[in-house]
């Protein structure tokens, strides 16, 4: 059984454990997810099934849409309502939705970013979050990250609470990015709620509880290159066999650009392949022989 499942996560599961209940009730030995979701989140969680599985690697780079809550007030060390709070402010007051907006707009394109000490990050081969919990004091550094659109969707004044839609690139945070909104209107921010509405080509409307993945089953599986959002290439069929051992095929139809595309040959996925514009050759990088 090979292809994807769009999961819809529940708060209090960890992705890992998602994938050990979809594991049993397909009652599958390969599994595994794309797109890490805290226990303290919800939504989105595409979870690959068989050979799928070795096509995770490249949904790293998808863009991913939220729905996050801020609150106004307090900050805590881990980003969210569940760590310990670490700074106050003693009569918080947001300002005017006006000013919200402003602030909300110096955050859209390329901002740089220092990721939360609780996160799944691996410094020195080990997780930040393992190293914070040890009492190992960890130094995050700063990156880039896209954020597309970040649009103010409600204000709650009274209890210093903002609701924003965020769509954004690959190794954005969400909770860093609530503290940087605070940091930038003057006021410690706390991330309270998570909601992921997309990865990809995987939206919360057509996400599957796991209870419903119990009573459905192998209907929701989706084609294992179904999920892949990379360019598509028409193989000559008589490189089929070619493909398959491994062997590359000169381009001279057409001028491609480099990197990665899924592979097709009489409207049959091959797998994955890589071109090399420089020698205008597609190499295999994961194929998929018939079973």
């Amino acid at each position: 059984m090979d292809g994807f499942i769009n999961v819809l996560k529940p708060t209090g599961l960890s992705s890992h454990d998602v994938v050990d209940i979809v594991r049993r009730i397909f009652k599958q030995k390969r599994v595994g997810h794309a797109g890490t979701l805290d226990p303290a989140a919800a939504g989105v969680l595409p979870v690959a099934l068989g050979r799928a599985a070795r096509l995770v690697e490249y949904m790293e780079g998808a863009d991913k849409s939220y729905r996050a809550e801020i609150a106004f007030g307090y900050a805590t060390d881990t980003g969210d309502v569940y760590g310990d709070v670490i700074a106050s402010a003693a009569h918080p007051v947001l300002p005017p939705e006006e000013e919200l907006h402003a602030v909300l707009l110096r955050f859209i394109g390329q901002i740089r970013q220092t990721p939360p000490a609780y996160s799944a990050i691996k410094i020195g081969g080990q997780r930040a979050y393992d190293l914070v919990r040890q009492g190992t004091a960890v130094e995050m550094r700063a990156r880039s990250v896209m954020i597309h659109r970040l649009e103010l969707l409600y204000v709650d004044a009274e209890r210093r609470r903002i609701l924003v839609d965020v769509d954004c690139g690959k190794g954005t945070y969400i909770r860093s990015l609530c503290m940087d909104i605070g940091a930038a209107i003057g006021l410690p921010a706390t991330m309270r709620f998570l909601l992921r509405v997309r990865v990809g080509r995987f939206s919360l409307a057509d996400a599957h509880t796991l209870e419903e993945l119990a009573q459905v089953g192998e209907a929701a599986l989706r084609p294992s290159d179904s999920a892949i959002d990379l360019p598509r290439y028409e193989l000559d069929p008589q490189r089929i066999k070619a493909f398959y051992s491994g062997l590359s095929t000169s381009e001279r139809r057409m001028e491609l650009a480099a990197g990665f595309y899924r592979v097709y040959a009489e409207g049959i996925f091959l797998g994955i392949g890589r071109y090399d514009a420089a020698e205008r050759e597609m190499y295999p990088a994961k194929a998929f022989p018939p079973v």
